[in-house]
């Protein structure tokens, strides 16, 4: 992974200058840049991850000088898996060149084999995100035989006395090799034996080098997969963004593909390591038998459904819009560098990507089951790094979390994003359209405070990852400073008892205080603002409102009602607003139920605070303009549940008895109030008003 750099030339800029007022409509023209391909963002699952930290890695630096500011981490640890020896022992491999091993039981880690100084002075770690100690891989019988492979970068005197196996980029200046260890005693807690080198790949550039490798867990001996190492091959960077003289797509080489190969065999062209026959491109002249899938720029990492169909799925690094994720099988072509995601990448313009051609269908790529875009800065100039990468983590099939059961647990490597899709929606489209909706999942201490991945790191770029334990149960880890947490629970967002108290049958005109009585209907089971209300002096806030006086104030609160918008839909901006925490004319909270997301003041949670409302959701974003999709579109009655910890400062608002919260927000400004019901400037009414809470002190 590196910065994604995108570099206009003058002349194209001024070339595309035009187009980004082009009306949508013209945009579906293949000539014309798509200017937001993935325009729906993650969207709140209102489920949360309990953390609980339970390793602190030692400090390291990258061998010579760094050239990048971004390799100075705590440490450069990027993987947490279980030794499959029962002894429940973790590894931890550390891209400066250290393997750790975790204790079973108290995880302190020691290490286990110092990689980078059994291959210095040629270990190479000093520049380029992924270069040095890449990745290990226990062999499933590693109890048995001791043996596990890593992989590791060379520069400097190995570029003259050593030979890339394969087919070399031109002006290599890297080597990506991949080594087979085999301990003497497989129990013991330092490595002592022999290794052998068994396949050297040559790349250009100091980007997209040898990722993940792994054995499928699946297969069990006498199986053909079994034994079978599989290789993430980028494509090398090629020295110049999107320049890759096509290497992805071209099966005589090996960069940009995903290999297998069975380090046992003896019949690969340097004799080190076998090819399966049952590979797709085996003894295919001018085709290398080594590849099982192809088409990458930076395969990431892969990981195999333990469940259901034993699928294969790839998170792919974009080049600078798309974050995907891709299941493999064999010969399947994920498209680069012909194509992001599923978009027409064009190595004239890095800006952009632009809409697929009539004729796609015949070139069989396989496009993203779940795919998630970049948000470019709202000073947009091509040539930003946005800071998002995917990391893919794995479909959960574990037994103590039962909430995320089947669902692909990915995050975003820099923002430190933890985001899941439903296996059972990530199906295969043609068109690459029908993609599995992305939910983004909120993070608790084990005393149920919220945090965030940043604020656990202690640092804005988190550099987070996935791994896992032989059961199956999540970890994460960050370079940022290099910690490891356990995943020991989940939990919804803004869950909890409200409190004892209970208000209904609220719905009589006495029970509520309007801002302007004259505009309001109260015939006994409905509560109705009948005219729209008009601004007043003051901070920016809702113009009408009536507030319910029956029972006391409330700190937590649960709200449940129904509610109408009556303005016709004819209108595009129609709303109406629940109200919580309220304190007086300009002191409260409210969620504003809209049709139209796509304004600062609509379809959200804001705060009034003295000053003009300010909007506290987690689904506005700004760059691009939009919030969470409208919460409702039409005439109908619709069920609205408002969960509002005041110890927490959480809020979630549901609508229609959805599990997963349309906005969800943080924020303890306002530690008590009564609620309400109202509008900015439309008309509409409410009915079967339930409130539960904790009165306020």
């Amino acid at each position: 992974m590196r910065r994604k750099l995108s570099w206009c030339l003058l002349t194209i800029a001024a070339l595309l200058l035009p187009l980004l007022s082009v009306p949508p409509a013209a945009q579906a023209r293949d000539d014309a840049p798509i200017l937001d391909p993935i325009p729906d963002d993650p969207a709140p699952s209102g489920l949360g991850l309990v953390l609980q930290e339970v390793a602190q890695l030692p400090k390291s630096t990258p061998t010579g000088t760094p050239t990048d500011p971004r390799l100075l981490r705590w440490n450069r640890i990027n993987h947490v898996g279980e030794v499959p020896d029962h002894s429940g022992r973790l590894y931890v491999p550390d891209l400066n060149g250290n393997l750790y091993l975790l204790d079973k039981k108290t995880r302190t880690p020691h290490v286990y084999l110092d990689v980078a100084a059994t291959f210095a002075p040629d270990f190479f770690s000093q520049a380029g995100l992924g270069q040095g100690f890449g990745f290990v891989a226990f062999h499933p019988d590693f109890r048995k035989n001791g043996k596990f492979y890593t992989t590791h970068v060379e520069a400097g005197e190995a570029l003259k006395t050593k030979t890339p196996d394969l087919t070399p980029q031109p002006k290599t200046g890297y080597h990506g090799v991949i080594d087979e260890w085999t301990a003497t005693n497989p129990e013991a807690g330092t490595f002592s034996g022999t290794h052998r080198e068994i396949l050297r790949v040559g790349f250009a550039g100091r980007v997209h080098n040898l990722q993940q490798i792994d054995f499928n867990p699946n297969a069990r001996p006498g199986d053909a997969d079994y034994g079978k190492l599989y290789v993430s091959v980028g494509d090398g960077g090629n020295g110049n963004v999107g320049d890759n003289g096509g290497d992805p797509q071209n099966l005589g080489v090996p960069q940009g593909k995903i290999l297998r190969i069975d380090p046992a065999g003896n019949d690969s062209a340097n004799g080190r390591y076998g090819v399966p026959a049952d590979n797709p491109f085996a003894g295919q002249a001018g085709k290398l038998g080594e590849i099982y899938a192809y088409g990458m720029r930076d395969p990431h990492r892969f990981s195999w459904d333990t469940g259901g169909k034993h699928r294969l799925f790839l998170a792919h690094i974009g080049e600078h819009e798309i974050e995907s994720i891709h299941e493999l099988y064999p010969g399947a072509n994920i498209g680069w560098s012909e194509r992001e995601g599923a978009f027409t990448f064009r190595k004239d313009d890095r800006c952009h990507l632009y809409p697929l051609p009539a004729d796609d269908a015949k070139y069989d790529y396989e496009y993203p089951l779940a795919a998630y875009d970049h948000d470019p800065p709202a000073d947009w100039n091509c040539s930003s790094d946005v800071g998002h990468a995917i990391s893919g983590g794995y479909v959960y099939r574990g037994a103590k979390l039962p909430a995320l059961r089947g669902k692909y647990l990915f995050t975003d490597i820099v923002d430190g994003r933890l985001m899941y899709t439903e296996e059972s929606e990530m199906k295969h489209d043609a068109t690459g359209t029908n993609r599995a909706q992305i939910y983004e999942m909120a993070a608790y201490d084990t005393s149920g405070k919220p945090v965030t991945m940043r604020e656990l790191a202690g640092d804005q770029r988190v550099d987070l990852r996935y791994g896992s334990d032989g059961k199956g149960e999540p970890y994460l880890l960050a370079k940022a400073n290099g910690k490891i947490w356990k995943v020991v629970g989940t939990k919804r967002v803004a869950s909890g008892a409200a409190g004892p108290v209970r208000v209904g049958n609220a719905m009589n005109a006495a029970n509520w205080t309007p801002v302007t009585p004259s505009k309001w209907q109260f015939p006994g089971d409905q509560v109705i603002l009948a005219e729209a209300g008009e601004q007043r002096p003051g901070p920016r806030r809702p113009f009408e409102y009536a507030v319910l006086n029956k029972g006391p104030a409330l700190t937590s609160t649960q709200i449940d009602a129904q509610v109408r918008l009556d303005t016709p839909v004819s209108v595009s901006n129609r709303d109406v607003i629940v109200i919580f925490g309220y304190q007086d004319d300009t002191h409260y909270y409210y969620t504003h139920l809209s049709s139209d997301n796509t304004i600062y003041p609509h379809n959200g949670i804001f705060l009034v605070n003295g000053a003009d409302r300010l909007r506290i959701d987690q689904q506005w974003n700004a760059n691009r303009s939009h919030g969470a999709p409208p919460a409702i579109t039409d005439e109908a009655w619709h069920r609205v549940r408002v969960d509002r910890r005041a110890d927490t400062g959480e809020t979630a608002v549901y609508v229609d008895g959805s599990s997963r919260p349309v906005f969800t927000a943080l924020d303890k400004t306002l530690g008590s109030g009564r609620v309400g019901f109202g509008s900015f400037d439309n008309i509409g009414r409410l009915r079967d008003l339930t409130v539960r809470g904790t009165p306020a002190k």
